[in-house]
Formats: C-alpha cells, structure tokens, sequence
C-alpha cells in the first residue's frame, strides 16, 4: 500500500514516557512503513461549514529517550483527506471529548479511517459496556440508589465500587459489609443520587494481578500484562504502584476474548484493552489502551505492526467497496 497520510490527536508529545506509550509504539510503526505523520491535540481540531478541519502540524519520531521526537511544518488540514486518525486522547471522558468525536465524525464521513470509530468512542463506556457480557462479568450492579447497592453489598457482602468516568484506578473503594464509611463513599460516588457509578463483587484473584489483554481487529494478543497490586493497595493499575508481569493467556481468558471481540469488530473498535481479574472481566478499554510497549519488550512482539496490518486490511476493503458502489452506479 502507498505512503499513507497519519493523523494522531493525543496529549502533549513532549510529556509522554516513550518505554511504556502505546501511541509512541504506533507513530514508530506508522513511520517504519513510510507513513507521513501529524500531530493533533483536542484544540487543534474544529468544523467550518460543515468540514472537519484540524491545526496539524508534521511530526517524525525516532525510539530515543532523549529526543523522542521532531516538529516541523504547522498548516490547516481537511481531516478527510487522512487516510487514517489515531483517536489517542487519554481521558477524562468529559464533554470536550465527545465534541471531539463529533468532529471526527465528520472526517469518517469525508473518507479518513478513525482508529477506534468515533461514534464508538462516545457510545462504548469503558465500564458500563461490561454488560453487553454478563456471562463473561461477576456480578454488577450500576445504579445510582444508596439502598440499592447497600442491598447488593448485603447480598455479597465484599465489593468494589467505582465511577463510571474514572482512570487510572481513581476513586474506586473496597467496601465490606461492616465498613463504617460505607455511607460517605455511597454519597461521594453517587453525589447524593444523582450519578451513576457501578459495583462489582470483591474478586479475591486481584492478588494475582489485574491482566490487560490487548484485542486488535477483534483477536487477542497471546499474552496479557498482570498489573499486580502494590502491597496493602487494592488497585491493579500501574498508575496506583502496581507491577507489572507478563501472563500467557489460559483457556477461560481466550473464552472471554471469544465473546466480545466479534462486538468489538462490528462496531469499530479495532485496539481494545479488556481487564480480567481472575476468571472475570471488569472493563473494557477503548479510548486509548496501553501496554504495547511492556508486552513488546517481554515477548519481542510486534502489536503496532499487527493493528497496522489490520489498518491496511480495513483501507483495502473500503477502497474495494467504493469501487463496486462505482461499478454498479455506472451500470
């Protein structure tokens, strides 16, 4: 396939920690194979009359700790003259972020590939997802009622809760039926019934870590990353302290990724993080997943190459489609 044109709108380069960003390991990829690179933020993007536009400016990087990166020229683009966006904003999942999709939206319709879909970005809540799967989840409860929830804590009597919003492990509690704060976290999650957040029952097996399976093009990566809880800490995210060791993956993790990836592909979300703690999953992440690198590194893998690989597939078959949408109009 041909030099393609690759956008990618993620935070500040020059904050990333280019050992462990999994956006840094795709604009490698995209570069390797002759890809021309531009960079976005979120302010960077904007609609005039209907046409996505987007302040790009030329970006080349290179696998070096110390200058990671180069920028060049700075010129406004049509977005639908990309033949693929990265979508790579890290959350908060706030309103900022769905007019991004909104905008995005608007470059899919003109012809650019976005990598995931934007209407699925928006739509596809990394938490409440989970419940398109509730053969693969332990139980779950999403609600906004104090009572209702103290009713599940009884019926289990050891959860988790947590927001539906949240990243990073933020805000997200272990309560047993005699905690004496149960209350205030119940307050502070809900903000007093007036928002949603979910709670699961407490899965013991996040002693042995919380694993990241990587999903591209719907098929997982052999091997998951366990993010094991730093001592007295319940959070599995690397973000809270957690290790991390890498983990083949065992019969019922491949059942799990069976059951969702054909959702997953249908609806365009083609680089996808499911988290399973134990014989569970909890979450599914697709705004921007990492671990590419770790897994990477511990298994001399190639998983940018892969969801590059499907990218070039999925370009193909649209370029096959609009050639038969052609034949047949001229018919």
């Amino acid at each position: 396939m041909s030099s393609l044109k690759v956008a990618v709108v993620m935070d500040p380069v020059e904050s990333i920690k280019v050992h462990k960003d999994s956006s840094f390991a795709m604009l490698l990829e995209a570069q390797r194979r002759g890809c021309s690179l531009y960079y976005l933020q979120l302010a960077d993007l904007f609609v005039r009359d209907g046409v996505a536009w987007g302040r790009a400016t030329e970006l080349s990087v290179r696998d070096d700790p110390a200058h990671w990166f180069e920028l060049a020229g700075v010129a406004d683009v049509e977005l639908g003259e990309m033949d693929v966006i990265l979508m790579r904003k890290d959350p908060p999942f706030n309103m900022e972020f769905v007019y991004a999709t909104y905008v995005l939206e608007r470059a899919e319709a003109a012809g650019a590939l976005v990598v995931n879909r934007a209407s699925s970005l928006r739509d596809f809540n990394e938490k409440f997802s989970t419940s398109l799967f509730p053969q693969c989840c332990p139980p779950t409860l999403v609600d906004r009622s104090a009572a209702r929830v103290r009713e599940f804590l009884d019926e289990h009597r050891d959860v988790v809760v947590k927001p539906l919003d949240g990243m990073g492990g933020a805000s997200i509690f272990r309560l047993r039926v005699d905690d004496p704060n149960v209350s205030v976290i119940l307050e502070t999650l809900s903000a007093h019934g007036e928002r949603f957040f979910m709670a699961q029952r407490f899965i013991p097996a996040i002693s042995a870590g919380d694993k990241r399976i990587l999903m591209v093009d719907g098929e997982p990566v052999p091997w998951a990353l366990a993010r094991i809880p730093a001592q007295g800490e319940l959070r599995g995210n690397l973000a809270a302290g957690a290790r991390a060791q890498g983990v083949a993956l065992g019969e019922r993790e491949r059942w799990i990724c069976q059951q969702v990836g054909p959702t997953l592909v249908e609806r365009g979300l083609w680089f996808v993080g499911l988290d399973v703690i134990g014989d569970y999953l909890t979450e599914i992440n697709v705004t921007s997943p990492t671990c590419i690198r770790e897994l990477d590194a511990l298994y001399d893998l190639n998983i940018a190459g892969q969801l590059f690989d499907a990218i070039e597939r999925l370009l193909s078959l649209d370029t096959v489609t609009a050639k038969n949408v052609t034949s047949s109009a001229n018919r």
